[in-house]
């Protein structure tokens, strides 16, 4: 099993480039089911989830080519098997994703309830409840979601809690549905708008992407396009909250500053300096950073996704941050192990209170899932001595490449058997 060595202490200078979104990717590749035409995406990354989103797909028919690095042409010209094995989606809960894509193309779907990080319980129901809105007639066997509909027909679909995947699910099935779908209460992430794109790209008829009601007009096909994977928002607010966290003069490339508002705002709060370009962030910090409070919730609120790495930055700020955590259940699993750093962290049901300190201290620590892995590699960065992080390979599910990236910036990091 793989681990990380990080030798902390060393402040974080240069210039990063900035990968493709895996949640933007995953169901961008997806999106190649419903269509006989080839879809060409570019801008993706290498990632695990990536890998096993592009094997899932091959199984269902699916031919992908990849002439160069970051680069596919899916075609769908043939879907001969419309099933998600138990043993392809354990890993990754983002398999529900085909779902919706396989039930509108061909009329029927047998997919494995879904894996993925041990963060919570992020049910899919509001996907089947959407599906079988629309018409699909709906059964849960031995593990198994198992989907019919000749046509999906367009509805109004009110979700009861805001989900990314489900709005991303539902968006596409309505795509090819006849009649209009009106979804309510959809997710607003970045990601969801960069769907839309590309399926308007292939010929849908969307509006309202990017806003809480979301209205597709379904057509009777789709065709192929080229798409560019937008940059990853996580993986950049991860290298900045790094840099906050160990001092510095860091440069974030092929990026966009305008997904990342808030968490931007509170690493101004933390005290950095931060400029912005079209395609560039730069973020500079010469002091201890302050504490910053703050509570997760749905975008364009503060990402659930960026909170651990802020805990990390906040065990050596100068003073006391609340962080209260919204979305998932399980998602203070890296407090322990930051303990095991002697940082000073108390848990009170979903509020956690960081007390900082001047410095953390070098030890052996466990990865409990992706987002807690990059947490434990910036405690790693700023802790004195050495870090150990094991089971990383929840990191390679979602980060291309990160110590090789925070290496070129100055970290002393390697990976080892």
């Amino acid at each position: 099993m793989q681990k990380l060595v990080i030798h902390g202490g060393h402040r974080l200078q240069g210039e990063i480039s900035i990968s493709g979104a895996k949640n933007a990717a995953l169901p961008l590749l997806c999106a190649s089911l419903l269509t006989a035409d080839t879809l060409t995406l570019q801008n993706i990354p290498h990632l695990r989830d990536v890998t096993t989103m592009r094997a899932l797909l091959e199984q269902t028919g699916v031919r992908i080519l990849a002439n160069e690095p970051g680069t596919a042409e899916l075609s769908a010209a043939s879907i001969t098997n419309p099933t998600a094995s138990y043993d392809m989606v354990k890993t990754m809960r983002a398999a529900i994703l085909v779902l919706g894509p396989l039930l509108a193309r061909t009329g029927q779907a047998y997919i494995s309830l879904p894996g993925g990080c041990a963060i919570g319980m992020r049910p899919v129901d509001q996907h089947i409840k959407g599906l079988q809105a629309m018409g699909a007639e709906i059964s849960i066997e031995q593990g198994y979601i198992r989907a019919q509909a000749s046509r999906l027909t367009g509805t109004r679909i009110v979700m009861d809690l805001v989900t990314v995947t489900g709005t991303e699910n539902l968006m596409m099935a309505a795509t090819l549905a006849s009649g209009t779908t009106i979804l309510e209460n959809a997710a607003r992430e970045p990601e969801v708008t960069d769907l839309a794109d590309c399926l308007i790209r292939m010929g849908a008829k969307i509006e309202g992407a990017g806003s809480d009601i979301i209205v597709i007009h379904g057509v009777d096909r789709l065709h192929g396009c080229s798409h560019t994977v937008m940059p990853d928002r996580i993986e950049t607010g991860t290298f900045l909250t790094a840099a906050a966290a160990c001092g510095g003069d860091l440069t974030l490339t092929r990026t966009h500053a305008d997904t990342l508002d808030v968490v931007l705002g509170k690493l101004t709060e933390a005290g950095a300096s931060i400029e912005t370009g079209e395609s560039w962030i730069r973020l500079r910090m010469q002091q201890r950073p302050q504490p910053v409070s703050l509570r997760t919730a749905p975008y364009p609120a503060f990402p659930t996704d960026m909170q651990a790495q802020f805990m990390a930055m906040n065990c050596i700020a100068d003073g006391t941050a609340v962080i209260t955590e919204t979305i998932f259940e399980n998602r203070f699993m890296h407090v322990q192990e930051l303990k095991r750093l002697n940082a000073d962290i108390q848990v009170e049901g979903n509020t956690a209170i960081v007390r900082g300190i001047p410095r953390l201290d070098g030890a052996s620590v466990m990865a409990t899932d992706l987002r807690a892995s990059a947490c434990l590699i910036i405690a790693g960065l700023v802790a004195q001595g050495e870090t150990i992080v094991d089971r990383i390979y929840h990191l390679d599910r979602g980060y291309e490449h990160i110590e090789r990236k925070l290496t070129q910036a100055g970290a002393q990091i390697t990976r080892t058997n």
